[in-house]
């Protein structure tokens, strides 16, 4: 189970850290790898409940950053540069640098 997932009578006293934006970012990566592989398998109808709780990740990593307008990034060498149109992002770590 996600651990964005919080029961009613407990939202709002979780408290979030460096710990838990982690893990969230860890279970997104595997559950884009998850629903790349069902896809690439032709079974996109499995792929719906994975791409429900991405979703709701990114909203809720999108939450708190929105709430912590103040805060650095957490990795230096991701930076975002700005194309004509679009916005486009560069990882050093993924085209091995």
């Amino acid at each position: 189970m996600s651990i964005v997932f919080v029961p009613k009578g407990q939202r709002g006293k979780a408290k979030v850290n460096q710990e838990t934006i982690q893990q969230l970012l860890d279970e997104n990566d595997q559950l884009v790898r998850c629903i790349t592989e069902y896809m690439q398998k032709g079974r996109a109808v499995e792929c719906v409940q994975y791409q429900q709780i991405l979703h709701r990740n990114i909203v809720y990593l999108a939450t708190i950053a929105d709430a912590n307008p103040d805060t650095e990034p957490l990795d230096s060498s991701l930076q975002v540069t700005s194309g004509e149109n679009s916005s486009t992002i560069v990882n050093s770590h993924l085209d091995g640098s």
